[in-house]
């Protein structure tokens, strides 16, 4: 068991129109430097988005997101940011575009599994509780 190490994350968003600043939390974004993590983990939830924005185009939209793990995971396919450090590609991945895909700002944490903390992220700060699930929470 590792020690617990610090480790940075943003939350990924798809806002599908920038002038409105709507958006949807659709995956999350973890860089651990001590224990050599940089992961991703995305999940988008193709009918809200459709809820939000009936006319955005998924299929560029799941591109964009399948590219930021090709960059996580350091993927030839990823083209020149691909080949930069961890550090550097977390750094380049989170810095602010004006773009249908954006970042939150960088939060910290502490951790002794990376790949843990990452998805209970996501299950946290993606993951939408039904009704149900939340009527089942709050009567407990």
């Amino acid at each position: 068991m590792h020690a617990s190490s610090s480790y940075d994350y943003a939350i990924i968003r798809v806002v599908p129109s920038v002038e409105r600043g709507e958006c949807i939390n659709v995956g999350v974004l973890l860089f651990c430097r001590t224990q050599r993590f940089l992961g991703a983990l995305i999940d988008l939830d193709t009918r809200r988005l459709l809820s939000l924005a009936p006319s955005v185009d998924l299929e560029a939209v799941q591109h964009h997101l399948d590219t930021i793990a090709l960059i996580c995971e350091g993927q030839q396919e990823a083209g020149y940011v691909g080949q930069l450090s961890q550090a550097e590609r977390f750094h380049w991945l989170v810095s602010p575009r004006s773009t249908i895909i954006q970042m939150s700002p960088v939060h910290s944490g502490l951790c002794s599994d990376p790949a843990a903390a990452l998805h209970h992220l996501l299950s946290t700060m993606v993951h939408v509780a039904t009704s149900q699930e939340m009527q089942q929470s709050h009567a407990k």
